[in-house]
């Protein structure tokens, strides 16, 4: 069993390096002054009102140079959910003692870090349980003073963000421990962060639980970290590609890439991370822009609390008229919804590693005159409605004049605001390997002690879904082998569909047969295990086993299996809603037939899993 299991992590890393495509994300509706246009399918991103408050480059010899961290440690974090199916990425937060978990939303645009309190009427249902002060040792509330704005009774200190969109929070401040998950170096610490007594509108009715505030700002957990002297003045951010979702997070420095390329981020310039773009060039070609264009108002803001890009009006005609200009082989067809006039092509293929052979690469050149290599998917999406078909992750920012880079335009990208020497650098990498890309080691430091029985939610290191990255990064990247000969008798995944079970249940045989079809297997080979029926969707959980002339599954089969699987391989038909499929896992044949069997009752409980993007 011991010789299994070694062999099993030696197939996930062949399985890692072969799904590693693109993923296409819509990011968290943080919204903001100076954006006006609308989205594709999913709301566009914004940043605050109210500021104040598939090159992978080797070494010669074929492994990865060696980074090391800067003197002062960071905290290493894995990124969740994804651009398209979530609308932003989260990274876990444990708050208090004993810890409490929360999903939190990573957003630069944002210098509040808050949570749902226990005390709050008016929140909606979220990922987690809401925070419980009163069930933690070490929180205190953060009394009135001159800094900061107080309740009616003068006794706490409050905050309140209003958002573009009419959505908003408020709530109390208050100060406990904050514990940074088990593949950080930093210990956990004091932080002050919301306690939220009211959402309104997305915030209200968000999965997630609310959000991480990266910006510039007394309350930023950025800058109290940095003040505290704990971790240098840096971050850095890295989301996974098309098709893939997840990534990483670093609070704290590591030391930069060689070729990582920088642009200077004036602080002064504007409140947000701004960089100092100056052209556009498409298939090589510059667009004939005056360099001021990128410059207007907030100039040019990187924001990761925002889904798309948005140009000003000059810039995304010139931008527009060049694309079409390198597309005359593909089709232009409607957007997947009739309510946005969305720019889509078809006739580019389904693998997402090969559209560089349909669209053109896109350069974006700073004032320093370095340049950033964008590939298709950091300026497109996929069609969700037309399989093969595209649609551009650009769009006219109104009539207002800043530039507004959201993640889209940094897929695949290690992000890192060098706060310390104003600057922003960008390396393309893959982020579901960042850690082995950049040869770091992982600690698991110690939470704050205690136990609860209260809920699932306290407990002391997150569950890294597959996909994203190994929970314990090696000390060298994998040898570039093929995985051991081992047997395989069984693999299974979740599904969960936006359908409820009395409509979804006479269409299971026809299910199974669009399943094999995606999965290149046989009909006879998918097995439903068993089925949770909830008030809004299905859980399902499937068995892929052996063909029925083999006792188990070759190497080649379950690596093209799990790679469908876990690069988002598996396309329905509308009439199946929307979809997400996680939690996959491989058996040996030994347990096959027992596992096979495991038909649980439809009221049973399935373990909690780490991305449950369509949670009702």
């Amino acid at each position: 069993m011991m010789a299994w299991a070694f062999n099993v992590a030696i197939l996930f890393s062949a399985i890692a390096a072969a799904a590693a495509a693109s993923l296409a994300i819509p990011l968290h509706q943080d919204s903001g002054t100076f954006v006006s246009n609308f989205g594709s399918n999913g709301t566009a991103m914004f940043l605050p009102l109210f500021f104040n408050t598939h090159n992978h480059h080797r070494h010669k010899d074929g492994f990865y140079p060696r980074r090391h961290l800067s003197s002062t440690p960071n905290a290493r974090m894995p990124l969740h959910d994804d651009l398209l199916l979530n609308g932003y990425y989260t990274t876990r937060l444990w708050i208090g003692t004993p810890p409490q978990r929360f999903a939190l939303i990573v957003d630069t645009g944002s210098t509040v870090t808050y949570v749902p309190c226990s005390t709050c009427e008016q929140c909606g249902k979220h990922q987690d349980p809401k925070f419980q002060p009163e069930l933690s040792t070490t929180y205190q509330p953060v009394k009135c003073n001159i800094e900061c704005a107080c309740d009616n009774d003068r006794e706490q200190c409050i905050y309140e963000r209003q958002y573009a969109e009419m959505s908003s929070s408020s709530g109390l401040l208050g100060e406990d421990i904050v514990s940074f998950g088990n593949q950080s170096d930093l210990k956990p610490q004091r932080a002050v962060f919301g306690c939220e007594t009211m959402e309104t509108g997305d915030l209200y009715s968000q999965h997630a639980d609310g959000i991480m505030g990266l910006g510039r700002g007394d309350l930023s957990i950025v800058d109290q970290l940095v003040n505290k002297g704990v971790i240098s003045d840096s971050f850095s951010l890295c989301y996974g590609g098309m098709d893939v979702g997840g990534g990483a997070m670093v609070l704290g420095g590591i030391s930069p890439p060689a070729d990582m390329v920088f642009t200077r981020s004036d602080p002064v310039r504007s409140p947000y991370y701004n960089i100092e773009l100056r052209e556009l060039h498409v298939a090589g070609k510059k667009l004939a822009l005056n360099p001021k264009v990128f410059d207007g108002k907030h100039g040019t803001v990187l924001d990761s609390g925002t889904t798309y890009a948005y140009l000003p009006e000059l810039a995304f005609g010139a931008f527009k008229e060049a694309i079409f200009k390198e597309l005359r082989s593909l089709k232009r067809i409607q957007g997947p919804d009739p309510n946005y006039n969305d720019i889509c092509f078809s006739g580019a293929g389904s693998d997402s590693s090969q559209l560089s052979q349909s669209f053109p690469s896109v350069e974006m050149v700073f004032s320093n005159e370095q340049k950033l290599l964008l590939s298709p998917e950091n300026y497109l999406f996929r069609h969700s409605k037309v399989r093969g078909a595209y649609c551009l992750g650009i769009f006219q920012n109104g009539k207002d004049p800043t530039t507004l880079l959201g993640g889209i335009i940094v897929r695949n990208t290690l992000v890192t605001y060098d706060r310390e020497h104003e600057k922003i650098g960008f390396w393309k990498t893959n982020c579901s390997e960042l850690w082995e890309r950049l040869h770091l080691s992982t600690a698991t430091p110690p939470l704050p002690s205690g136990t609860s029985q209260m809920n699932s939610t306290i407990n002391t290191a997150p569950t890294l879904a597959p996909t994203l990255a190994p929970t314990l990064a090696p000390s060298q990247p994998p040898p570039p082998k093929a995985p051991g000969k081992i047997k395989i008798g069984l693999i299974t995944f979740y599904m969960l569909l936006t359908v409820k079970y009395p409509e979804l249940k006479p269409h299971i045989s026809e299910l199974t047969k669009f399943i094999a079809k995606e999965l290149a297997v046989n009909a006879s080979q998918v097995e439903l295990m068993n089925f949770t029926p909830r008030e809004n969707d299905t859980l399902i959980k499937w068995a892929i086993l052996p063909a029925e002339s083999a006792g188990y599954m070759s190497n080649a089969t379950a690596l093209s299996i799990i790679s469908r699987l876990s690069g988002n391989g598996i396309h329905l038909p509308d009439s199946y809603g929307s979809y997400k499929v996680f939690e996959w896992k491989i058996e040996p044949p030994s347990e096959r037939q027992q596992a096979a069997v495991s038909y649980k009752p439809v009221d049973s409980v399935v373990a909690e899993q780490e991305l449950q993007p369509l949670q009702t």
